[in-house]
């Protein structure tokens, strides 16, 4: 196995494979709304079609909307709601 630099502090390289183009782009977008990130690059994954999208988010970077849904997503002690479990 090569082994690979490590991204700088902050930054996170994202590998999507996916059985078409079409699916790995739209796993990369959505990680576009929530992070900066760079240009993704793509290559062939096997037979049929399949594609390996690489790119490098900044986490340092997060987008106001992924902030919202993250902190809403954060469980509390006094959120939670017994009644939820049944």
């Amino acid at each position: 196995m090569d082994h690979e630099p490590l991204p700088s502090a902050g930054h996170a390289e994202v590998r999507i494979v996916a059985p078409t183009p079409d699916v790995a782009r739209r796993v990369a977008q959505v990680l576009r709304c929530c992070f900066a990130s760079t240009e993704q690059r793509s290559y062939p994954a096997g037979h049929g079609g399949a594609t390996r999208l690489h790119l490098t988010i900044d986490t340092t970077h997060v987008a106001q909307p992924a902030r919202s849904w993250l902190a809403s997503s954060e469980s509390s002690v006094d959120d939670h709601d017994p009644a939820d479990e049944v």
